[in-house]
């Protein structure tokens, strides 16, 4: 008998900061890679069914899993050591199996922490879970697979790595169908897709390159536009999101991907992120006529001094030429920030909010807190020197400040974030500008004031 498979996405922790939730594309892979190999995979996503850890051991004894994949990032690491402890508690007798990004550079502290947690898969999991099934099926020893780190004779071992994927184009499209979509699409009617694997630029502060590679992976053209009219069609979807880390890098295919859009006549919009420095005016006129509406980039800093530091790669005239041409076109840019890397100062963060305010000052921003993940420099480095203070890593939401340096103290760092927020969305004059681009901007903007107002009243006041 062939076995049977139940992937895990853990909720969120308590009072985190938490985003909307969408079939996880990870998960999704994995499972169509299973499911093409003739075996039964179903998907307990506990974000998407918005379900307790006591809700998850409902629905795990309703099946009869002879293998649970529990995948995690940093914030939802702990979590996933909680999944894999029920899941033993319910079926004694299934193999556990940790994976994601966090366990990939947490691998063998999460083998030591977690008794219930039997197998590592370290980087791109799709062929390593796919092997470990079938050495279980064909009960064979699986101490021996690569890209993993697992428990043999009392010890913990690490595998050499496995070689990433260089043909995505033959990775199936991700098992969707496991997920609840009706329910998902209530709450945000977009799907998500990726193009792309990996990154030329190597920041200090991010996980995924060092996940996926610095190489650049790329999926054609036509396999992606395959899977945009796949959706459409089967889902009558008309809304998409590219969440490559970096779009753009190649601006050739993404010429060649826009023109087989437009080729099949699909009517479709669709966002992505990339960098500042991989777009050109002549690029983004392509994307617009290809159903392109915003842009997102990892600005990360107004200061050139901060994103040196980084390894950002950029500079703040690329960033203003950039989200320049992008709103000349009509399109809307989306400028991400970090505030509070290491040698950040108070003059240097309010450079930052004024720098975004000025480049960026009618649309969105999303300013996030300098969060140390595992596996990156930025980690290293906080905890080398002692900065680290907060370990709990249920707290690394990027909204929660978690080290403070020589320049910059937590509380500051806390206070800076609240009042960039306060100084960006509660802008009188930002309010006027969405309600002139129509009543859907405008009564959004209004609740965030109206939401802030309240709840800064009833904190005054003392008011739970």
């Amino acid at each position: 008998m062939k076995p049977h498979v139940t992937l895990v996405n853990p909720p969120y922790p308590p009072n985190a900061h938490q985003h909307i939730p969408f079939p996880q594309l990870g998960m999704g892979y994995l499972a169509a890679v299973l499911e093409k190999n003739g075996y039964t995979v179903d998907v307990i996503d506990c974000q998407a069914l918005m379900i307790s850890l006591d809700e998850f051991r409902t629905e795990l004894s309703k099946r009869k899993p002879n293998i649970v994949g529990i995948t995690s990032i940093t914030l939802t690491y702990k979590s996933a050591l909680k999944i894999a402890k029920i899941a033993k508690e319910v079926h004694p007798n299934c193999v556990t199996v940790l994976g994601g990004p966090h366990v990939t550079f947490w691998d063998e502290n999460a083998l030591s922490e977690c008794p219930s947690a039997d197998i590592v898969v370290r980087q791109e999991g799709e062929y390593t879970l796919l092997e470990l099934v079938q050495k279980l099926e064909a009960g064979k020893p699986i101490d021996d697979v690569l890209g993993t780190t697992c428990r043999k004779d009392g010890k913990i071992i690490k595998n050499p790595v496995r070689p990433l994927i260089e043909n995505l184009d033959e990775l199936p499209f991700p098992a969707r169908h496991l997920w609840p979509l009706e329910e998902l699409r209530k709450m945000e009617d977009i799907f998500y897709l990726t193009t792309s694997r990996g990154c030329t630029a190597w920041c200090d502060f991010c996980a995924a390159v060092r996940m996926f590679g610095r190489r650049y992976r790329m999926r054609s053209p036509e396999s992606i536009v395959d899977e945009l009219e796949y959706l459409n069609k089967t889902f009558n979807a008309t809304k998409f999101t590219f969440c490559d880390d970096a779009f753009t890098i190649d601006q050739p295919r993404i010429e060649e991907l826009c023109k087989e859009i437009k080729a099949r006549n699909l009517k479709i919009v669709w966002n992505c992120g990339t960098r500042v420095d991989k777009v050109t005016k002549e690029l983004l006129i392509t994307m617009k006529d290809a159903g392109c509406v915003s842009v997102w980039f990892g600005v990360e800093s107004g200061s050139q001094e901060v994103l040196d530091v980084m390894h950002k790669g950029i500079s703040t005239s690329q960033t203003i030429t950039a989200i320049g041409w992008v709103r000349e076109l009509g399109l809307t840019p989306v400028p991400n920030v970090l505030l509070g890397y290491p040698g950040e100062t108070k003059e240097s963060a309010w450079q930052t909010i004024k720098f975004v305010q000025k480049v960026s000052p009618d649309n969105l921003a999303f300013y996030n807190i300098a969060t140390p993940l595992p596996g990156t420099p930025m980690y290293d480095l906080v905890k080398e020197n002692g900065w680290l203070k907060i370990d709990d890593f249920d707290r690394y939401d990027c909204k929660t400040p978690i080290f403070e340096t020589p320049t910059m103290s937590m509380k500051e760092l806390e206070e800076i974030s609240e009042k960039a927020f306060r100084s960006f969305y509660l802008r009188p004059s930002y309010v006027l500008r969405m309600w002139r681009k129509g009543w859907m901007y405008g009564i959004s903007a209004t609740r965030t004031f109206l939401r802030y107002f309240i709840k800064t009243t009833k904190s005054k006041l003392g008011i739970n």
